[in-house]
């Protein structure tokens, strides 16, 4: 999200905020607290498993995981109403450059169809090198078929949508500024804030990344450089993202299609957009695509980890504007002795969102929960790991924009070898964090508890 979006996006919610009725989120109070069976609800390639086949594959996959951590499992199905999905590899992406090439990698041996979902499509070296790349594959006989947000590519001239619209490839604008030029019911206050790319139907990729060179410089993350010895002129971006394959990839491409559909993008052209999918890994991937008017899935989802959580919560958020149900359930999970740490922006591209959220750090800090603000680099990812077993990765980001406004896309992973390498990412980030004390903060100046009070006072649209 750059600036030059921000301020034009204030101003039009600025707006809107009279007109618009506010929409809440779901009571925690009403979220499950016993499991009503002692398993999950397994999909696989040729369908549901059967509760006998269903132990067995947990009994393989999760033989050394704790009761605590189907029951978690179960809730979270209650919760949502969705099924985890077995059988998938899913690999983490760390930062914009290597998640870049492994797109691109991707496209480049596209056969049959590329569906990309994505709220910022800069024309700059990043983008313009990606759009080529479409171009060359539709050239191919490549099926491409591409949806924006319209808010989000509002710093990008039309012309470079139209040279790909000229080249054959399928183009939707989301909710376009413009309501003229809406297809579908329109509503400038919800966006695509999804990151979603699949290709031949076969792998998916989603998290946190735009197409866009603010990516182009890595964070430090893995680096044995020091944080001092950086040049601020080129500060990276701290992002994560996901490639998925296997059959959780089908539920990728349906959420694709349905969006696609809703936004009125006309018939696609024939393609085997749903081959039959072999196992690809042995990983469980809960799906989470919500959207306005859906049942708040992610949330609900967050909400039953941190509740059901018995030794860490550890939540990596660029833009963290909670509720105060998070706030709550962090600082019940802290008082029960659980290990609460939060990676949050030390730098960021976003002002106004930063200090909103630290509105609520005194409470938070009060309450037994552990801040960390990443230094030398923006913080764009939306990760958390719970318990080292219960991972989330994806586009939404801890605040109500996210929860009730936007359409957004967060991914599940079940396993804790998958946990542990979750774990070992965030303790990576720790390393170049800067840990705020109580003591500390309540010695901030007055400037900045001003600036607090004032952001908090737009959480609910920014």
């Amino acid at each position: 999200m750059n600036k030059r979006r921000i301020t034009w996006w204030i101003a039009v919610l600025g707006l809107i905020g009279v007109m618009a009725s506010c929409r809440t989120l779901p009571d925690a109070d009403k979220l499950p607290e016993t499991a009503k069976k002692t398993n999950p609800t397994i999909e696989h390639a040729r369908g549901t498993l059967s509760k006998g086949q269903t132990s067995a594959l947990l009994q393989r996959r999760w033989a050394n995981a704790t009761a605590d951590l189907k029951q978690l499992a179960v809730l979270e199905e209650q919760a949502t109403g969705l099924p985890l999905i077995a059988g998938n590899n899913v690999q983490l992406l760390f930062d914009g450059p290597a998640t870049m090439r492994e797109m691109m990698g991707a496209v480049r041996g596209a056969t049959t169809s590329i569906n990309l979902e994505t709220y910022i499509f800069d024309q700059d070296p990043i983008g313009l090198q990606f759009a080529e790349l479409l171009i060359e594959k539709q050239r191919e006989g490549v099926i491409v078929n591409v949806m924006y947000d319209s808010v989000g590519t509002l710093g990008t001239p039309q012309a470079f949508f139209d040279r790909m619209r000229d080249a054959g490839i399928n183009m939707v604008a989301f909710n376009p500024v413009n309501p003229a030029k809406a297809k579908g019911n329109w509503s400038i206050n919800n966006r695509d804030h999804r990151k979603l790319m699949v290709v031949d139907g076969r792998v998916a990729f989603t998290g946190g990344i735009n197409i866009s060179s603010d990516y182009a410089n890595s964070s430090l993350f893995r680096s044995r450089a020091k944080p001092g010895k950086v040049d601020k002129n080129k500060i990276g971006w701290r992002d994560t993202h996901v490639k998925i394959e296997g059959p959780a990839v089908t539920t990728l491409q349906w959420a694709f299609v349905n969006a696609w559909v809703r936004q009125e993008g006309g018939e696609l052209a024939p393609r085997d957009y749903f081959p039959r999918l072999d196992p690809a890994g042995d990983k469980f991937v809960r799906v989470l695509a919500t959207e306005p008017g859906s049942h708040s899935e992610i949330y609900k989802s967050l909400m039953v980890a941190i509740n059901e959580a018995k030794k860490s919560v550890h939540i990596t958020s660029a833009y963290f504007v909670p509720d105060q149900q998070i706030v709550d359930a962090m600082i019940a999970a802290a008082k029960r002795g659980v290990d609460v740490k939060l990676v949050l922006p030390g730098v960021s591209d976003h002002g106004l969102v930063m200090y909103a959220g630290q509105a609520f750090y005194e409470q938070l800090l009060a309450g037994g929960v552990k801040i960390f603000q990443l230094q030398v680099a923006i913080l764009h990812a939306k990760t958390a790991v719970i318990d080292e077993a219960w991972s989330t990765i994806g586009s939404a980001n801890i605040d109500r924009r996210s929860f009730i406004h936007n359409h957004e896309l967060n991914v599940v992973i079940i396993d804790p070898a998958f946990g542990r390498e979750m774990e070992s990412a965030f303790n990576e980030d720790l390393r170049d964090s800067k840990q705020v004390t109580l003591e500390q903060w309540r010695g901030r100046p007055l400037a900045d508890r001003i600036k607090e009070w004032a952001a908090r006072l737009t959480e609910y649209w920014i």
